[in-house]
């Protein structure tokens, strides 16, 4: 059972990260539902025989579509469970109280404030505890997350329909809470230890990958917004209001230094009809210049194509979709624990 009074560990607020133990691993975050492991047994769900176990194991690792996102959801439930000093004997299987406490925590944000009104009271009183919150939609997939991973390690769903139903009420209510106090929720912004980490992950030598670096390298060092390089579709892409070959221009400047030129012709900010010039210079190991000859290398294209494109396993030019490039970009960057980013995240970090 849980303690009445609850104890509240001490940790570096700048950046959480779970205690170490010998329980946690280090291993990419598509692998802690699998190798993050509890003090407690479970019973036996199968004979115990090699090739069922293994049947067992390929058959549970079949069922996870988005395991990545379940180790993003796992560090931060034992972020949770450290700060409240919740012994290992409750963290699996985890009672309701805890997952609970966990869903509250991980969604009341201290510091949401209405945006017309910079002078108003802080949504929640903190009372100390360090935050690291997230939007609510993102808290139903944490627990999810401690759902699955109760399930792969051999213990029952931990939740009850009514007890699901109780804390998806007060989720309602902090939903309703975070819509009064922010039009939009944070938008974190992409640094570049992030882009490293992306580069690091990626094969520029192959189309897709290329394509997903160049756009992020030159939405970072162009401060373009991602709507304004990508389609919101295949059909969708638009010549005369999206990024072609032609639309990209390489100079050198009085220095002799090189850079390139976009000529964006629908920017958010810009008026109708007006093009916005974009200027890309050299940065080192994450150049978008470098980045944008690697793409012309390696998707070799029309003038009238898509800047950022790519080729499919028939050859075809195709545009990079938004949603398909921040889905893919946000799979690498929670490998490395680097949450959610968004459209605007690299404007807001260039």
């Amino acid at each position: 059972m849980l303690r009445p009074h609850i104890h509240l560990t001490q940790l570096d607020t700048t950046h959480l990260h779970p205690l170490s133990s010998s329980l946690r691993p280090s291993v990419p975050a598509d692998r802690r539902i699998f190798e993050w492991k509890g003090v407690n047994v479970p019973s036996p769900r199968i004979l115990n025989h090699p090739f069922l176990q293994s049947t067992l194991a390929s058959a549970l690792s079949a069922s996870l579509r988005d395991t990545s996102g379940y180790g993003s959801g796992l560090r931060k439930f034992h972020i949770f469970c450290d700060i409240f000093s919740i012994p290992e004997k409750d963290r699996l299987p985890a009672p309701y109280p805890v997952i609970h406490s966990f869903a509250l925590w991980a969604a009341s944000d201290p510091l949401s404030e209405p945006a017309s009104d910079p002078l108003s009271e802080p949504a929640f009183d903190t009372f100390g505890v360090p935050s690291e919150s997230v939007s609510v939609p993102v808290v139903r997939k944490y627990l999810s997350a401690i759902r699955a991973w109760h399930i792969t390690q051999g213990w029952e769903q931990p939740l009850s329909d009514s007890e699901l139903s109780s804390i998806n009420w007060s989720l309602r209510g902090l939903d309703n809470i975070q819509a009064q106090h922010r039009k939009r929720p944070v938008r974190p912004p992409i640094t570049t230890r992030m882009l490293h980490f992306l580069r690091s992950k990626l094969n520029i030598s192959q189309p897709f990958d290329a394509c997903i670096w160049a756009m992020a390298s030159c939405a970072f060092f162009g401060m373009m917004r991602f709507g304004e390089i990508s389609s919101r579709s295949r059909s969708s892409f638009d010549k005369s209001k999206h990024l072609t070959r032609k639309d990209a221009l390489l100079g050198f400047d009085m220095n002799g230094s090189r850079y390139v030129r976009l000529d964006l012709p629908c920017a958010k900010t810009a008026r109708p009809g007006e093009i916005q010039f974009i200027y890309l210079t050299n940065q080192g190991s994450l150049c978008p210049i470098d980045a944008l000859n690697n793409l012309a290398s390696v998707v070799p294209a029309r003038a009238g194509d898509p800047l950022f494109s790519w080729r499919d396993h028939h050859g075809d030019i195709r545009p990079m979709v938004h949603s398909t490039a921040l889905r893919y970009i946000n799979n690498i960057l929670q490998e490395g624990d680097f949450g959610t980013s968004f459209g605007h995240s690299f404007r807001i970090g260039g």
